[in-house]
């Protein structure tokens, strides 16, 4: 018989966690605050922690660091309130297990309870040797960070939501999570929501009965339910429309839908991996993007950073591409030549992972020797780029990287500086750069600073 520990600052709530526990056969303990429930934890077994993030005097998130030094194994669930599920993303990067957000049904306690109890112990880093993750190559700090986030949150059903550039593999971070999930046996669906009509996202995404429109001769389902009980992965999240956007704050709150036409709701058990190469917060300000459902997706924020800031995994890439195009192309291509390698490194690659992929495709396609030589990667357009001097003044450098690649470059630039003025102050950076602290803090997660 598990033994929970209900902690919650409101009687109501204590007393009916601690019927609805006892009646699936576990037996619950309570306490009305986090210093009574780090008593408990001192002084008795407990395999499940459920604890409220709003409390007076100790809030649950200072528990929850507070009880990882006392027993670091003891999986947390956490329950945030509806307007503020930006909570979330503290309690997940906390090491909670998983987070549940009020209003709640009983069933979804049920599952996240029995999930929480049968989940390992907490996971190790990945090893640091072997360059290559899920398909994932790269062994750069900034890539290790990723994989290490991934195998944190892969195991919990909390949304993802993924920052990138055209190029850096977002899909491939969203596999991996899917790959480290305990749905990894259920389907991965992918889906391009730029690549989709407007009038057709909704039947698409959702289905549609027969008759519902012109044209509709037959009952459709749509890819949610094909990716019941595992996996969708949205790239490019922010090209939905805003009726979209309703539709599937439903989802995250509801777990169910309604096709098009429809009048009964659809259940559906499904992780919602997103994925964007824009500034959604930017969004949010100029209502095109949903804020409430941004908070929902963007529980924990993953940002892959470009090629150009991880420029040691440039030969391991080059190393990866020349097998997978040598074997494609039946060529025994050993290696690429140090220079050609000294002018790929010099290149910034806008496109980054993708571009160098097409790169080294093209050159092993065009080799006449065992050795890529500077000439057979025809990037003599690439070298030039690479060797012109930086831009003089700010619009020819934003005309260069495009207008929303340079802003998010200064924005970085200048949340660093901030953060060094302030000898890592978050409040005083904010404060000093006249934004409010919750803005800041999503900032410093989504461009991975500290």
């Amino acid at each position: 018989m598990a033994t929970i520990l209900i902690v919650d600052d409101e009687l109501s709530m204590r007393e009916f966690l601690a019927i609805l526990l006892e009646n699936e056969g576990y037996q619950p303990l309570l306490a009305a605050s986090g210093e009574e429930a780090l008593s408990t934890l001192s002084r008795q077994e407990i395999d499940l922690v459920i604890s409220d993030i709003r409390m007076p005097e100790m809030s649950g998130l200072e528990l929850l660091e507070k009880a990882r030094a006392v027993k670091g194994g003891v999986p947390f669930i956490m329950i945030t309130a509806y307007a503020s599920p930006e909570d979330a993303v503290l309690a997940m990067k906390g090491g909670a297990y998983d987070y549940i957000t009020k209003p709640f049904k009983v069933e979804e306690i049920k599952n996240v309870v029995r999930g929480a109890l049968k989940s390992p112990a907490p996971i190790n880093p990945p090893p640091l040797t072997g360059t290559a993750y899920c398909g994932i190559i790269g062994k750069s700090p900034e890539m290790r960070k990723i994989f290490e986030v991934i195998e944190r949150i892969a195991p919990t059903q909390a949304s993802v939501l993924i920052y990138g550039e055209s190029g850096t593999g977002k899909e491939l971070v969203a596999r991996a999570i899917h790959q480290k999930s305990k749905a990894t046996a259920q389907p991965f669906v992918p889906i391009n929501c730029s690549a989709i009509p407007e009038g057709l996202v909704e039947s698409e995404l959702f289905g549609h009965v027969k008759g519902s429109f012109t044209g509709a001769t037959a009952s459709k389902q749509g890819l949610f339910k094909l990716a019941d009980h595992g996996s969708i992965f949205l790239d490019e999240i922010g090209e939905l429309p805003p009726f979209i956007q309703s539709k599937l704050l439903r989802v995250l709150q509801e777990r169910e839908f309604l096709p098009v036409g429809g009048t009964e709701p659809v259940a559906v058990d499904v992780r919602i991996i997103s994925a964007t190469n824009r500034d959604l917060e930017a969004e949010v300000v100029a209502g095109r993007f949903r804020e409430d459902l941004f908070y929902r997706l963007a529980v924990v924020p993953i940002r892959i950073p470009p090629l150009r800031e991880r420029k040691e995994d440039i030969p391991l890439l080059v190393e990866h591409f020349l097998d997978k195009y040598g074997r494609q192309f039946g060529k025994a291509i050993d290696s690429v030549s140090s220079y050609a390698l000294d002018v790929l490194m010099d290149y910034d690659f806008p496109g980054n992972v993708r571009e160098l992929e097409n790169i080294i495709e093209r050159s092993v396609a065009m080799a006449t020797s065992n050795i890529i030589l500077p000439d057979s990667l025809t990037i003599a357009a690439h070298r030039r780029c690479a060797q012109r001097p930086e831009p003089a003044s700010e619009f020819e450098r934003a005309r260069e990287l495009g207008l929303e690649r340079y802003l998010a470059e200064v924005e970085e630039r200048l949340l660093r500086r901030a953060l060094e003025e302030t000898g890592g102050s978050k409040m005083r950076a904010a404060e000093l750069l006249r934004i409010s602290f919750r803005s800041l803090r999503y900032k410093v997660q989504k461009y991975g600073i500290g």
